[in-house]
């Protein structure tokens, strides 16, 4: 039996903005991955993973999906029993999508209905989304589906807005000097506690004022712009949304990494923004000439994802 891998995600652009229906880049990361395999379950991870499972089956047998996309939870359950685990090197509470690698690798195993993703069409992808939301709601409380979806999919996604999505192409990375970067905050981040935050400040009219005239502006610009590889604008509006970042997702900012990310801005060497809820994990770093970023930011972990 072939076992498929499933990708980690980064979310380019689109954090929290997608939640009040802004734009959203997502794209497949495939330095980390995770898949389903069986084993005697003689190591405390695998053991760990297959009750994680266990309980994970439960929730997934109460489920009312609907009839396409129904799941064989007898099989799973029974896998189960036979010592499956899920094998993953993805970080949990990093912002890079453990638990959609984990659902989308459930689905694509236990679906009755076996969906070819390259084949798959908009209507079903947003179908696909929703049930994938269901899912993964064990782990966060709510979910938009979007992190399963990508890994899924393993392919870049533009949300157009909360109703469409569709693939879309990024383009091809090159031997530049420049560079989209994870650092390393150090400490983990929870989803759902971020998200509280979030919802916190929704409540107050001048934050969803600012959030819907100037963040979710620049947010789009950025994608656009990164799309058509038009790098100068994207740079501007990309200051811009760091600097928006900088005053109003505060609480979301790791402290380690406050003042780097203001030597940023007043630098220009590089800029910073949240990957997925923040909190911790990893932040996203932007720059046109990575030599000089890295020098600035000695001490940091650093994976550089893509060169232009």
């Amino acid at each position: 039996m072939t076992n498929p891998l499933f990708y980690a995600k980064i979310i380019l652009f689109g954090e929290y903005g997608m939640i009040e229906d802004s734009q959203g880049l997502v794209v497949p990361y495939s330095f980390y991955k995770g898949t389903l395999k069986f084993s005697d379950l003689s190591s405390e991870f695998e053991l760990k993973s297959n009750r994680h499972l266990q309980k994970y089956s439960d929730f997934l047998a109460a489920l009312d999906l609907s009839d396409d996309f129904k799941l064989d939870i007898k099989s799973f359950k029974n896998d189960i029993e036979s010592g499956l685990f899920f094998d993953s090197n993805i970080p949990q509470g990093y912002g890079v999508g453990s638990s959609g690698a984990l659902v989308a690798a459930i689905f694509e195993r236990y679906a009755l209905n076996k969906l070819d993703p390259e084949q798959i069409s908009k209507e079903n992808l947003k179908k696909l989304k929703t049930v994938f939301g269901e899912m993964e709601s064990y782990f966060h409380g709510k979910s938009s589906g979007m992190d399963p979806l990508i890994c899924y999919m393993n392919l870049p996604i533009l949300i157009e807005n909360k109703e469409n999505l569709d693939r879309v192409s990024i383009p091809e990375g090159e031997k530049g000097k420049g560079a989209i970067f994870l650092i390393d905050s150090g400490i983990t981040g929870e989803t759902g506690p971020m998200i509280q935050i979030f919802f916190e400040k929704m409540k107050t009219e001048g934050f969803r004022k600012t959030l819907k005239e100037e963040f979710i502006r620049y947010n789009n610009a950025c994608i656009e712009s990164f799309l058509k590889k038009d790098m100068n604008p994207f740079f501007r509006n990309l200051k811009k949304l760091s600097h928006w970042a900088y005053e109003h997702f505060r609480p979301m900012i790791p402290e380690s990494i406050f003042n780097i990310w203001k030597k940023g801005l007043d630098s220009n060497a590089y800029y910073l923004k949240l990957c997925g809820s923040g909190g911790g994990g990893y932040i996203l770093g932007f720059t046109k000439d990575y030599a000089k970023a890295e020098k600035m930011l000695e001490g940091f972990q650093k994976e550089v994802i893509y060169r232009f």
